[in-house]
């Protein structure tokens, strides 16, 4: 039986019951409910309705959810490939009950379905092979002799029939909530599968396939149980087991879900047929299988490879596969590449997979450059490192990884074969204060309701009237000082709380107005308006006089700047439309600021924006501004505002009521900021920047209306002095740049050649080719049968004194030599080397010229390097090689 068909007869037969068929959910978990990072089990997406906060149209349901097990709790991860059973990625079928039947109904349609002729679109498992656990009691709670005698009552023959303790057959949603005893069934495959022959023992032999929890208890905060007032049902079968016996399969692996996924993980693999077999391989082929599996739902779901939270459980699925790749010989890109496998396997059941394909590839083929891309940008900074003092530093790991991302058992292991000391104290040292500024940075936010700040929530609101005037007059509710404390009676700098102001408070990523207040006898510049309670507007005061608790003042808004912030607001709004127009609408905005002279966009996208499409971007947006539409701003329900296919914004909490501003035929957001009336108001958008923030989040700035006229005129400024600078034509400066670039490279090349020539020549202390200066000082000597040949060098490292090495190598082939290159003042570089068939080691005689020079270093038998801080040691450690020779 194909899985595909195991799954519809497994739906049909409930459907045919009474139950509702239902789509899987995402396998990401519930957006609000922040417990469950990833969907995994069946019952996940009806757990609300369970807990009674949700009603729906039917109360039995049927469903095949997509599950992930990769963290937290429930994490297979790293067992998955090495057992026949383990997946990150797996579906689960269940039939629910919502209050309605209970366990006679479950355990009916179990048995009937499990056991029921092929004919009649049942699964025809052999009944003498299955085994029925029972809950047997424990706790005080009592055994469940209720399913017992209902499973005798549906044909399982007493003696196979077991009882289990809490651990195997009691389920819980939590500490609290609904609970009950569950039953599950198991298949035993036979006397040639080693394990024991029973329920719940070790080995592969007997396998669950079923679950059934039958909630009818609820367990209140002291650990009490009472009974649930609606017992509900919650099942669950594993489809890539079930599939693996009615298919005779040993393992999940082998069923037909996996064949087109392992064809097309071979044709790439550099093993051999017949090494496929073999333990190790078939492990590592096992590992790919599952995680492309895993990784095209999680890509299809919206998640992107990041440091943090799911994308960080995506990213390491991905690395592990790409680990696993390299034990199967694979160079280069491929898991991306196995995408379209995975397409044909699951798209019968999930059609939807096939439009999304491309968009799938190229995310996770952009996390297979990005590592690429990171192992060699982290050893290029270890090899710029300064070891000199024969130890890496915490702080450079620590920049390594924090920065460049690289692993830091990598960094272990570079330094061990380099006989190198590995500073891993300082790295957490270095790793322990980020952290600490992280929490300080926290807490320092946290003291915006510091002093008496923490009674705002208790003073009445804050009336805005920002979006209909710029001016109001007002009353003063409260003033606090510089220190936060309440005060009567405020001069100089303070907070003032309005009862109405025209003064927008930061938030959305729109940054607070400023202007001023009037009152009798004095005035205040407003530097800023914050909420730091919800509806309450602080305005951020420098007073010029008195101002007194209930005094009337008159607010008014700096117009210009509101309406600089104005422009760039709207425009980010049409800067996101766009960027979702261009680049697909997985486009998420993840964070903004907008402020008079600029705007920050940050957004979800898997790669750098190319030039044609920034373009394209920018096209629309001004396209947009050129038409000079009328925005339109309204309130009404949330729900009524998602209906219209207005997008909720990153991070922002919503009300039931909700601000909507749109463009029309362009963009609708939920948005409670300042806005143009027409788009016409906003003016020229140009771009300043496109960057990355993290893996799969963009960064845009840019500059509207004014600002962008600003940083043209600033542009044409700079365009004229480097065209004066250049002494040609703007249009020439490209050229006239990498004219003079090549100049300077032959130059460069040329300097090179000379010092090494000069080097090479072995010239004493003088000018050299070209009048290039190099000090050398070479001796030649015969050491108890060894010809050893030292020499001390001026300003070369490096690449330059290797090729040096080289040309003394061929002057001398059968020669022990060493080299000295004065770096700087307290810096050298040391190289070793000892022809082939001579009986000395190069990296040992190193490690005994090192103490000479404050250095350190190691190597191989024929070539040794390391380095010191003492130059003026170099000529004791040449002696302390002829005396080990």
């Amino acid at each position: 039986m194909k899985t595909s068909e195991l799954r519809q007869r497994f739906l049909a037969y409930f459907e045919k019951n009474g139950h509702r068929k239902v789509a899987s959910s995402s396998v990401v978990g519930p957006a609000d409910d922040p417990t469950v990072m990833w969907t995994n089990s069946g019952m996940i997406q009806f757990k609300d309705v369970f807990l009674g906060k949700e009603n729906r149209d039917y109360t039995r349901a049927t469903s095949s959810q997509k599950c992930l097990r990769a963290g937290g709790k429930h994490n297979d991860l790293d067992q998955v490939g090495f057992t026949a059973r383990h997946h990150t990625f797996f579906e689960m079928l269940g039939n629910f009950s919502f209050g309605d039947y209970f366990k006679a109904d479950a355990i009916r349609f179990a048995w009937d379905l499990v056991t029921g002729p092929l004919d009649d679109g049942k699964l025809g498992i052999d009944p003498s092979r299955l085994w029925v656990t029972v809950f047997e009691g424990a706790d005080g709670i009592p055994a469940d002799l209720e399913a017992e005698e209902l499973w005798r009552a549906a044909g399982v023959p007493a003696e196979r029939l077991r009882r289990y303790g809490k651990k195997d057959n009691f389920w819980q949603m939590g500490d609290t909530g609904p609970c009950g005893p569950c039953s599950e069934i198991f298949y035993d495959r036979g006397e040639h599968y080693d394990g024991d022959a029973t329920p719940n023992g070790e080995g592969d032999r007997v396998m669950e396939i079923w679950n059934l929890v039958f909630m009818q208890y609820v367990r209140d905060a002291q650990g009490n149980l009472a009974p649930l007032p609606k017992p509900s049902i919650d099942t669950g079968m594993g489809l890539e087991r079930t599939a693996s016996i009615l298919q005779g399969k040993d393992s999940n692996y082998e069923i037909d879900l996996f064949e087109p996924i392992f064809e097309a993980i071979w044709k790439v693999a550099k093993v051999k047929p017949g090494d496929r077999a073999e333990h190790s391989n078939r492990t590592a082929s096992q590992v790919i299988a599952d995680h492309i599996r895993a990784a095209t739902f999680m890509t299809f779901d919206g998640v992107v490879p990041s440091n943090e939270g799911r994308g960080y459980v995506l990213r390491k699925i991905v690395r592990r596969a790409l680990r696993f790749g390299k034990k199967l010989g694979i160079e280069g890109r491929f898991f991306a590449d196995l995408v379209p496998s995975v397409v044909e396997a699951m798209s019968d059941a999930y059609p939807e997979l096939t439009a999304e394909a491309t968009r799938i590839s190229k995310t996770l083929g952009r996390e297979e450059q990005q590592f690429s891309v990171t192992l060699n940008a982290g050893l290029k900074q270890l090899e710029a490192c300064d070891v000199s003092r024969g130890s890496l530093a915490g702080v450079d790991i620590f920049k390594l990884y924090d920065t460049f991302g690289f692993p830091v058992d990598l960094v272990e292991d570079w330094c061990r074969e380099r006989d190198l000391a590995c500073d891993l104290a300082g790295f957490q040292k270095a790793l322990d204060e980020q952290k600490a500024k992280g929490r300080a940075a926290l807490k320092t936010h946290d003291q915006r309701l510091s002093g008496d700040f923490a009674m705002l929530a208790e003073l009445p609101p804050t009336e805005f009237l920002g979006y209909q005037t710029t001016a109001a007059d007002a009353k003063v509710l409260a003033l606090f000082g510089a220190a936060n404390q309440r005060v009567a009676l405020l001069s100089g700098a303070g907070s003032v709380l309005l009862d109405r102001t025209p003064f927008y408070a930061m938030g959305g990523g729109q940054v607070g107005d400023t202007g001023s207040l009037r009152f009798e006898g004095g005035a205040a510049e407003v530097l800023d308006c914050t909420a730091p309670a919800s509806k309450r507007s602080l305005h951020k005061v420098k007073i010029s006089g008195e101002l007194r608790e209930g005094a009337s003042v008159h607010a008014a808004v700096d117009p210009d700047r509101r309406a600089r912030i104005r422009a760039h607001h709207t425009a980010t709004h049409l800067l996101h439309a766009a960027l979702r127009e261009v680049l697909g609408t997985h486009v998420k905005q993840a964070g903004s600021v907008v402020d008079a002279d600029r705007l920050r966009f940050d957004f979800t996208h898997f790669a750098p924006i190319e030039p044609e499409q920034m373009a394209e971007i920018e096209r629309l947006v001004n396209e947009q501004t050129l038409l000079a539409k009328a925005t339109h701003l309204a309130e009404m329900p949330i729900d009524e505002a998602i209906a219209t296919g207005a997008m909720a914004l990153f991070g922002e909490k919503y009300g039931d009521r909700v601000r909507v501003m749109s463009v029309p035929g362009f963009s609708v957001e939920l948005c409670g900021g300042t806005h143009v009336a027409n788009t016409g108001e906003i003016g020229l958008v140009k771009v300043t920047s496109e960057s990355a923030v993290a893996s799969g989040v963009r960064r845009i700035e840019a500059v509207a209306g004014a600002a962008a006229l600003e940083l043209l005129q600033q542009d044409e400024a700079m365009l004229g002095r480097l065209s004066r600078a250049a002494k040609t034509g703007r249009e020439n400066i490209l050229s006239t740049m990498a004219t003079k670039d090549a100049r300077i490279a032959v130059l460069e090349k040329e300097l090179k050649e000379a010092k090494l020539k000069a080097a090479g020549g072995g010239i004493g202390s003088g000018p050299g080719l070209g009048g290039v200066v190099v000090h050398t000082n070479t001796n030649v000597d015969q050491v108890n049968g060894f010809t050893v040949v030292t020499a001390s060098v001026d300003g070369l490292e490096g690449n330059a004194l290797r090729e040096l090495m080289d040309q003394v190598r061929t002057r001398h082939p059968k020669a022990v030599i060493a080299l000295a290159s004065k770096v700087a003042e307290d810096k050298l570089a040391l190289l070793v080397s000892v022809s082939q068939g001579l009986n000395a080691d190069a990296g040992a005689l190193l490690k005994l010229m090192a103490p000479h020079i404050d250095g350190r270093g190691g190597g191989k038998k024929d070539l040794a390097q390391g380095g010191g801080t003492k130059p003026g040691g170099i000529p004791a450690a040449f002696e302390a090689l002829k005396a080990a020779l």
